[in-house]
C-alpha cells in the first residue's frame, strides 16, 4: 500500500481529528506518536505523525516538523499536510508560520494555503476572520486560553505576524465560485509573490472545493476540515481504491473512564453535564500543587466507582480565573506541566485497574497521557462527534478517544461509550 498523504500534526488530538476525517472519506489511516526512531512507518494510504509542537519554542517545533517531513517523504508521500487547530492556536512568535515556512523551503515550494475552517464544529472563515460558532475567535473564550490566547480573529494579520512572507486572502465571493476559481486565485497570488493565502470557508462544500483546488500543491496547511476534499484527488488519479473497512477496529472491552485537562468552555460544559449522570471528581491543583499527590487523590477516589457500564470522570479543568491564579503562583509552564503530569499518572493508574476504554480531553493532556501509556500508533475508527474518533492504541491495546478541548457536544463524555 503506497503512502499517498503524509501529515504532520502539532498536537495529538488534532492528529486524531485529521486521521478521522481521512478515514471517514475512505483513506486507510494510521496515527504515529512522534517521529519514529527507526524511520519506519506502518503501511497506510495516509500516515499522521502526531507531535507535541503547538506550544514548544518555535525552533523546536520547526526541527521536529522537518524531521517528520523527512520520514514521510522517504516513505514516498506524494503530498504533505501540516495540520493545526481549527482555532489557529498560536502566538505572534509562532508556531504556525515558522513551521509552514520551513516545510515550504524543504519542499522547494513558494506557496501554500491556510484554512482552519471546520463548519461541523462551528469554525468558519469569512473575509479572513475566524468564527467559533457565532462569535469572532477573540470573543469566543479563546482569548483566555492559558497557553495560546487568541486576541485577533483576522487570520491574515495573525499569520502575517508569524512569517516574513506575504499573506493574502481568497475571499468568500471567490470560494463560492468553486474549485476552478479558487485555483486561479491562488495561482495569481503565488505568481504575485504571496507566500500564503487564507481561504474563506463556511460550508463543507467550500472545503471540498478548496481541497480539489489544491490537488497539485506540495504542501497544504489547515485544520482537518480541509482534508475532506483530499481523498477524492487521489481517487481521481487512480491511486486510491475504495476502502469500505477503513474504520474497523478490534472489539472494545474493559472499564470506562474520562480524564479531562482542557479548560475550554466546551469541556467545562461537558464536565457539568456529566456531573448529573456519572461520578465526577474535579481536582484542585491550586489547593494541592503536587502532581503525585493529585494523582493519588484521584486514584483513591476511583476505587469502587469504575464500571464497564458507565464512565467516571476525573478532571483538572478549571475556570479562567483559577487557571490564572495557578499560573501566577507557579508560572505558566510549570502550571501546565503539573496538570499534565498528574493526569498522565491518573491514566496509567486507571489502565492498571482495568480501564480499556478511555476518553482524554485536551490536546496537551492527550499528549501527556499517550506518552505515559507508551502508545506508538493509533488505528483510527469511527467518529463519535465531528473531529473525534475512537482509536485503538498499540502496544497498550486499549481504545482511546483523544478530544480537542473545544470539540464535542455537552453529552460527549457519556455519548462516547455508546459508540464503542
Amino acid at each position: 500500500m503506497p503512502l499517498l498523504l503524509g501529515c504532520i500534526a502539532d498536537d495529538f488530538t488534532g492528529a486524531t481529528d485529521l486521521a478521522s476525517m481521512l478515514v471517514k472519506h475512505g483513506m486507510a489511516t494510521v496515527q504515529v506518536i512522534g517521529v519514529p526512531d527507526d524511520g519506519v512507518l506502518p503501511e497506510a494510504d495516509a500516515v499522521v505523525i502526531a507531535l507535541k509542537s503547538r506550544t514548544t519554542p518555535a525552533g523546536e517545533a520547526v526541527a521536529e516538523s522537518l524531521a517528520a517531513a523527512e520520514v514521510l517523504l522517504a516513505a514516498g508521500a506524494r503530498q504533505l499536510f501540516f495540520k493545526y487547530c481549527s482555532t489557529f492556536d498560536s502566538t505572534d512568535a509562532g508556531n504556525i508560520g515558522p513551521v509552514a515556512d520551513a516545510l515550504l523551503k524543504r519542499l522547494g515550494a513558494g506557496f501554500a494555503l491556510a484554512c482552519p475552517a471546520f463548519p461541523a464544529n462551528g469554525r468558519s472563515l469569512y473575509q479572513g476572520h475566524l468564527f467559533a460558532g457565532t462569535h469572532l475567535l477573540n470573543e469566543s473564550g479563546m482569548e483566555n486560553h492559558p497557553l495560546t490566547p487568541m486576541r485577533d480573529a483576522n487570520l491574515v494579520r495573525v499569520l502575517s505576524r508569524q512569517t516574513e512572507g506575504s499573506v493574502g486572502l481568497v475571499p468568500f465571493s471567490v470560494v463560492e465560485q468553486g474549485a476552478h476559481a479558487i485555483r486561479d486565485a491562488m495561482t495569481r497570488m503565488a505568481e504575485g509573490g504571496r507566500r500564503y493565502a487564507i481561504v474563506d470557508a463556511v460550508t463543507n462544500a467550500h472545503l471540498v472545493a478548496i481541497g480539489e483546488a489544491a490537488a497539485k500543491h506540495p504542501l497544504i496547511t489547515g485544520g482537518s476540515g480541509i482534508a475532506m476534499g483530499l481523498p477524492a484527488n487521489f481517487r481521481a488519479q487512480g491511486l486510491l481504491p475504495e476502502r469500505p473497512d477503513a474504520a474497523v477496529l478490534p472489539p472494545a472491552q474493559g472499564l470506562c473512564a474520562v480524564v479531562a485537562g482542557s479548560c475550554s468552555r466546551a469541556t467545562l460544559g461537558q464536565i457539568g453535564f456529566a456531573r448529573d449522570h456519572a461520578p465526577v471528581l474535579e481536582l484542585d491543583a491550586l489547593a494541592t500543587p503536587d502532581a503525585a499527590a493529585l494523582a493519588a487523590q484521584a486514584l483513591a477516589w476511583s476505587e469502587g466507582k469504575l464500571s464497564a457500564a458507565q464512565p467516571l470522570v476525573i478532571a483538572a479543568s478549571a475556570a479562567p480565573e483559577k487557571v490564572a491564579a495557578l499560573q501566577a503562583r507557579l508560572g505558566r509552564e510549570a502550571a501546565g506541566a503539573l496538570v499534565e503530569q498528574a493526569l498522565a499518572a491518573v491514566a496509567q493508574g486507571l489502565v492498571a485497574r482495568g480501564v480499556g476504554r478511555l476518553v482524554v480531553a485536551g490536546g496537551e493532556t492527550s499528549g501527556a497521557v499517550v506518552s505515559a501509556l507508551g502508545v506508538r500508533t493509533l488505528r483510527i475508527g469511527a467518529e463519535i462527534d465531528p473531529g473525534v474518533p475512537w482509536t485503538y492504541a498499540e502496544p497498550a491495546n486499549i481504545h482511546l478517544a483523544l478530544k480537542s478541548g473545544n470539540f464535542g457536544g455537552r453529552d460527549f463524555f457519556l455519548k462516547a461509550f455508546q459508540h464503542v
